[in-house]
């Protein structure tokens, strides 16, 4: 299984607002894409960072589910949050495989 996470630090003034919109809007449409099978939310409760931490981890069947994703929606979902949230938070991303 392919995991793709998402770690997003938001400022803590919207963190709130941001997770509401997270949750209603933007796991919507990235599960829409039908290239994910579930996901998670997580809130990194050790952050050394500023800000509230947040993991949304979305889990892949396979490295081309998620390459057709990466190709065809990840830049266009991602301009939505940027637009959004613009200058509130700091993004990065991981892709992770299981070990059997």
């Amino acid at each position: 299984m392919i995991i793709f996470n998402d770690t997003i630090i938001i400022d803590e003034a919207v963190h709130e607002k941001w997770l509401k919109w997270v949750q209603a809007v933007y796991i919507p449409a990235v599960m829409a894409t039908g290239y994910f099978t579930s996901y998670q939310i997580l809130n990194v409760i050790d952050s050394p960072n500023e800000g509230v931490t947040y993991c949304v981890q979305y889990s892949a069947n396979s490295i081309e589910d998620f390459n057709h994703f990466y190709s065809k929606h990840l830049h266009q979902l991602q301009a939505i949050h940027n637009q959004e949230f613009e200058n509130q938070f700091v993004i990065f991303n991981t892709l992770m495989k299981t070990v059997d």
